[in-house]
């Protein structure tokens, strides 16, 4: 017999809202985190990327916020002012958060903002003039705005960090310390990461009471997502985008991520697509945050086939129907792996991700081999032409 949310303590508005939008059981990540978490207890979470763990703190907080459509909000102390905040490392991965606590608030009535940089100030500070009941936000944005005196954090009751070592790595923790610092030291504080830095740690055990570990997989398991099919092909810089041409006629071949080092390679890369035909857009720093939200939102409907993203954006592109992730160069090391091929395989589903690694990024593939235990020391020399690749890949003849 299958777990319901009703059946973990969920809010029967929020369990409806879930239900209407296609999410019926929990994934093992909610099912282990929802009985803690809806208790008030702080939390650890330790999980790979795409295991669902939005909803495992989502819901939690929600259920935590009075939203305006019940009737104990006429006794609120502080109607109006911020209940709930996620803090996330980039402005994608905030988006992506909203959305779905959107979706789990529908019924539920609470009032859910986005706030991050690049964007102007005004409509987030209409938003929180008008009233608020949880926020989601980058660091920067969100000190920024509480520094002006427009986001009161003082009334917190919970407070979520997602991707803590995405925000160690790119230099966010003394703002997540100093938000911190302005909330009340009775909130509820869920951390989740999916590896654990000693400044992690550090920051856990200064800030978190008595937290409870959820680890969403035993410490044998392996780091990357299981459910991703993985081929690494030794490949010439001139020839990639040819090969990828080719994988976009593979059988199943649906949405692809492509992952590039540099923004201008990403530009490139997604022009050249785009000439053959591929409709292609890049995901890179340079861009306006406008421009990068309509390129995810063409994405997200179909309308783009290739989205040619730097680091920066992967962990904020959480898209249903990616079939495919190419690194177009040889990641950094293994987390950057990990996090790069967890865009498709994600809740369930079934992904490929395909690694191009050059003759001079060889020493660095081994170790990335090693320190994952992967069976792919010795990378096949492959070209467009090459009939293994036709054969792996179900590309027709």
């Amino acid at each position: 017999m299958l777990t319901t949310f009703r059946e973990l303590g969920v809010h029967p508005e929020i369990a409806d809202a879930l239900e209407r939008a296609g999410i019926v059981t929990p994934f093992p990540i909610q099912e282990m985190t929802l009985s803690v978490a809806l208790q008030g207890t702080d939390l650890i979470g330790q999980a790979r990327t795409g295991t669902g763990k939005t909803l495992a703190f989502g819901i939690p907080l929600l259920q935590r916020t009075v939203p305006p459509t019940s009737p104990a909000y006429a006794d609120h102390p502080t109607p109006g002012k911020p209940q709930a905040l996620i803090v996330a490392p980039t402005r994608e991965l905030a988006l992506q958060v909203s959305n779905d606590m959107s979706v789990a608030s529908k019924d539920f009535g609470s009032r859910v903002l986005t706030v991050y940089g690049g964007v102007g100030y005004e409509p987030q500070l209409d938003a929180l003039e008008a009233g608020v009941d949880v926020v989601v936000g980058t660091p920067g944005r969100l000190l920024d705005l509480a520094n002006r005196g427009a986001l009161d954090l003082s009334h917190v009751q919970a407070v979520v960090l997602d991707e803590a070592d995405e925000m160690l790595d790119l230099g966010f923790l003394p703002d997540v310390e100093r938000l911190l610092a302005k909330t009340p030291s009775s909130r509820q504080t869920m951390l989740f990461s999916a590896t654990m830095p000693s400044a992690i740690v550090a920051l856990a055990r200064t800030h978190m009471r008595h937290p409870m570990n959820i680890r969403a997989e035993s410490s044998t398991d392996n780091q990357t997502v299981p459910a991703t099919a993985q081929f690494i092909y030794q490949a010439h810089d001139l020839d990639k985008t040819e090969i990828i041409g080719r994988l976009l006629q593979s059988e199943g071949a649906d949405k692809f991520i492509v992952f590039c080092r540099t923004k201008r390679q990403a530009q490139r890369v997604a022009d050249d697509l785009a000439e053959r035909g591929f409709p292609s857009s890049p995901l890179h720093g340079d861009m306006q945050q406008t421009a990068r939200e309509r390129a995810l939102a063409k994405f997200r409907e179909d309308k783009l086939k290739v989205l040619v993203a730097t680091d920066v954006a992967a962990r904020g592109i959480d898209v249903s129907g990616v079939s495919h992730v190419v690194n177009y160069t040889c990641p950094e090391d293994e987390k950057t792996y990990v996090h790069r091929i967890g865009r498709t395989g994600r809740a369930g589903a079934t992904g490929t991700a395909i690694t191009f690694v050059d003759w001079a990024d060889l020493a660095r593939w081994k170790m990335i081999n090693k320190a994952l235990d992967l069976p792919f020391d010795e990378p096949v020399e492959t070209y467009s032409t090459s009939e293994h690749l036709f054969t792996d890949q179900g590309i027709p003849a």
